[in-house]
């Protein structure tokens, strides 16, 4: 534990003091922490874009022919490139290039939104410990690495090591918080109004953005008991809809059909966060009853895969009437209609 944290107030039984957990020191560690989990988040993404990028083209530009297929693609290349967003702003950089349309990209964000949810589970099994064997591993590799690929594959390993090296001083810095009624009333307060605790998990998302990274924190947080299940499930709600904004931000200056896959994740999101938010006690007891003894931060990674899963049951039956929709609610540019008479006039033989 950090220094500083050994020594926060305590009264007689071992609780906080009156005054709480020492602002500056807790406030100094939650900033280290953060910073060194999403400067491991960035250099993991960038790593992983340079070793994953073009398979995960291929793979989305080959197997995507019915939503079905997308669905699995979608899964796959998320889980790969461990972003939903960069997989996503993939899809509508392919869609606008023309290379699949925009009904198959569908089936592609459907699946994202799966793969998304691996990460939320590798952090629930409490692997930050070994944090330190990931940072030197990497560390090596990027030393003695000849190729670039190499280093590429250094860079992977040390952002993962440095991602959970950056959760673990998170989780050490808001150990004072156990016994601090304040805090502790307010995650209560979050876990009894699902849309409040929905509200922060947005707001957090939209600022380091990232849903994954709000899920690790999320996550790491509940391990440590600091945050009950209902409150968890109520911020991964807010962050399914948070993650939207970058995707939405991608869209600008496309196509129409960039725009309507674009439409179609945020409408997605949306929706399927709006019912989660009303049926959240259903939610958090599914999630009860499949996990078992499991704990609390198993539980919240397992009620995000629930959630997705069940959200893109209810959605994949209505895909093509969903498109139907999105032509309408995202008509074509009348440029981009005459472009394509012109276009089909020229293929015309004489």
């Amino acid at each position: 534990m950090l220094p500083a944290l050994g020594h926060a107030a305590t009264t007689e039984g071992g609780g906080q003091g009156a005054a709480g957990p020492e602002p500056f020191q807790i406030a100094m560690g939650l900033i280290a922490g953060l910073v060194l989990f999403l400067f491991g988040v960035s250099r993991l993404a960038l790593a992983l874009k340079a070793l994953a990028a073009e398979p995960a083209k291929r793979l989305l530009g080959k197997f995507t022919r019915n939503r079905f297929a997308g669905v699995l693609t979608g899964t796959a290349a998320t889980t790969l490139l461990d972003s939903s967003s960069v997989t996503i702003i993939m899809v509508i950089a392919l869609v606008d290039a023309g290379l699949i349309s925009f009904v198959q990209s569908l089936g592609v964000v459907l699946g994202s939104n799966i793969g998304t949810t691996f990460g939320a589970e590798l952090v629930a099994f409490q692997i930050s410990k070994y944090a330190p064997v990931g940072l030197a591993a990497g560390a090596l590799l990027l030393a003695f690495g000849r190729s670039e690929r190499w280093k590429n594959a250094g860079w992977v390993v040390f952002g993962m090591g440095l991602l959970f090296f950056g959760l673990d001083l998170i989780e050490e810095t808001m150990t004072p918080f156990k016994n601090h009624p304040p805090f502790l009333r307010w995650m209560q307060e979050l876990g009894k109004n699902p849309l409040q605790g929905a509200a922060v998990g947005a707001l957090f998302t939209m600022l380091i953005q990232s849903s994954s990274g709000t899920m690790a924190i999320v996550v790491t947080l509940a391990s440590q008991g600091l945050i009950s299940l209902p409150a968890g499930v109520a911020i991964m709600l807010g962050a399914e809809l948070g993650t939207v904004s970058d995707t939405l931000i991608a869209t600008i200056g496309r196509s129409r059909q960039a725009i309507r896959t674009g439409v179609f994740h945020f409408l997605f999101n949306l929706i399927t966060a709006t019912l989660g938010v009303l049926c959240a006690s259903q939610l958090v007891s599914l999630s009860r009853w499949i996990s078992g003894d499991a704990s609390v931060g198993r539980q919240i990674a397992n009620a995000q895969v629930l959630f997705n899963v069940l959200g893109v049951l209810l959605f994949i039956g209505f895909v093509p009437l969903i498109a139907r929709a999105l032509k309408v609610l995202v008509p074509d540019r009348r440029t981009e209609g005459v472009e394509g008479l012109h276009q089909g006039a020229a293929g015309v033989s004489p």
